[in-house]
């Protein structure tokens, strides 16, 4: 073999084997790059997909819309089916459904997180506030108006004029019959009905007047502020316990079929020394001449400025405070006017 052959042969052998070596290396650095190239796709997928459900959540709930459940005890369902239902008519992406409970029920509700807003004329005890705060929860409070609770009898009863002393002797079974009020009464026994035993209106009346032990045994429980209207209409005998939220707007037909079914008992004021009665009006409610007068509140537990939060805004500012005034109640946050009318 010439030196020339041999030449050329080690020449081709050693071409061969830089293409393979090299074809080897290429492929690698192949492999590398679409691992790699993988690896950053799917790290970019995850974080895309956090990042739109991350702002699902920012576009599905705030202030102004949502799908939200709230709870209210269920005396003031009138004026809180108007609130809601004028503000998701302003805001058509704000969806607020509404459920009615005895105040027993709403606070255990809320206390078990089956819902992040209620409506409530009774505020939290420092003990459920305290374990709310263990569970690293804080519970918001906001006034939101004035309510009364007024006493209703039949039509037919002519005894609309009680003392404070004589509602008192009533709860404590001092007083058992009309005729001990009033001797010219024609009727006898009085049956007092109230919404629900679990309602925040005898509670009010357990704790103002602290009765302890259990309710004299001429009073009834029914299942609404509505029932204990009706009872009354039909009852003559019967003086009833219902909020006065539901037979003070005069704008309102249901309001005022109810109001026409029974009568408004004038009560006069615990320490008053005079003979002036007052009926459960705004003005007797706003100076609270009125003895039976109680505060309505928002209570929320959102973690963050969602439509819960958005609706207590709106409902104590201008508009809901506008509503409040005229379903005959007393707002809480907007300051009114009171007129004297001379007759």
């Amino acid at each position: 073999m010439s030196i020339v052959t041999f030449i050329q042969n080690f020449i081709n052998i050693a071409g061969r084997n830089f293409i393979s070596t090299t074809q080897v290396v290429v492929t690698r650095i192949k492999r590398h790059i679409l691992y790699s190239g993988i690896r950053i796709l799917t790290a970019g997928l995850v974080l895309s997909f956090v990042s739109c459900q991350g702002g699902n959540t920012v576009i599905q709930e705030t202030p102004t819309r949502g799908n939200i459940k709230i709870i209210s005890d269920e005396s003031f369902q009138p004026l809180i089916d108007t609130e809601v239902f004028t503000f998701t008519h302003l805001y058509d992406n704000a969806k607020i459904k509404a459920t009615f409970k005895p105040e027993f029920d709403v606070i255990n509700d809320f206390m078990n997180d089956s819902v992040k807003v209620i409506v409530t004329s009774r505020k939290l005890t420092d003990d459920q506030i305290q374990y709310l705060r263990d569970t690293l929860v804080i519970a918001r409070t906001t006034t939101f108006a004035y309510d009364a609770l007024a006493l209703v009898i039949n039509k037919n009863n002519k005894d609309s004029l009680l003392t404070f002393k004589s509602v008192k002797d009533i709860f404590l079974g001092n007083t058992v019959n009309w005729k001990e009020l009033d001797p010219k009464s024609k009727l006898s026994d009085i049956s007092v009905i109230f919404d629900n035993t679990k309602s925040g209106n005898i509670r009010y009346f357990r704790e103002l007047f602290e009765i302890k032990d259990n309710l004299p045994g001429n009073f009834f429980a029914v299942n609404n502020n509505a029932e204990v209207i009706d009872f009354v209409s039909r009852n003559p005998g019967a003086l009833g316990i219902v909020s006065v939220n539901w037979i003070s707007d005069k704008d309102d037909s249901t309001s005022m079929s109810f109001i026409k079914k029974i009568r408004v008992v004038a009560v006069s004021q615990q320490l008053s020394g005079d003979d002036s009665y007052y009926r459960p009006y705004q003005g007797s409610i706003y100076d609270k001449s009125y003895p039976f007068v109680r505060e309505i509140y928002f209570i929320s537990r959102e973690t963050f400025k969602g439509l819960g939060s958005g609706f207590i805004q709106w409902a104590t500012a201008e508009q809901g405070q506008r509503i409040v005034l005229k379903s005959g109640l007393v707002p809480a946050t907007m300051p009114i006017r009171l007129v004297e009318i001379k007759n």
